[in-house]
């Protein structure tokens, strides 16, 4: 299992997931003005953050559409953001607990595929 510069708990206690970064979140809006972004990454964010999943199948628990996407040696969860208008694309170690926001896009900029490179 891939950790994230060995970013680790200690035994027994509860972590709460780490996220980097939520400045992503917060652009993402800010780009998108109007679409209501804001308050809908904001649930995902204080979701995400008081969560401590251990597997794409405990995240679809709570996100039933939530995907892996295979890309290269990584594997990418993506999310579907306001009726999958909008994809949040995360790399998740889940042994250290640790979210990386790669990148918050259209469903049309997502289907170009350009974010894989």
């Amino acid at each position: 299992m891939r950790s994230y510069k060995g970013r680790r708990t200690r035994p027994g206690k509860k972590s709460d997931l780490h996220i980097i970064s939520r400045k992503k979140l917060l652009e993402a809006d800010r780009e998108n003005t109007g679409q209501g972004l804001a308050t809908l990454l904001d649930g995902w964010y204080r979701t995400a953050k008081s969560a401590s999943w251990k597997s794409l199948e405990e995240i679809r628990r709570t996100y039933a559409h939530a995907d892996g996407v295979p890309v290269g040696d990584k594997v990418y969860t993506v999310f579907n953001v306001k009726g999958n208008q909008f994809r949040l694309i995360t790399e998740i170690f889940y042994e250290d607990q640790t979210i990386l926001v790669r990148h918050v896009l259209t469903h049309a900029e997502y289907d170009k595929g350009n974010w894989k490179q």
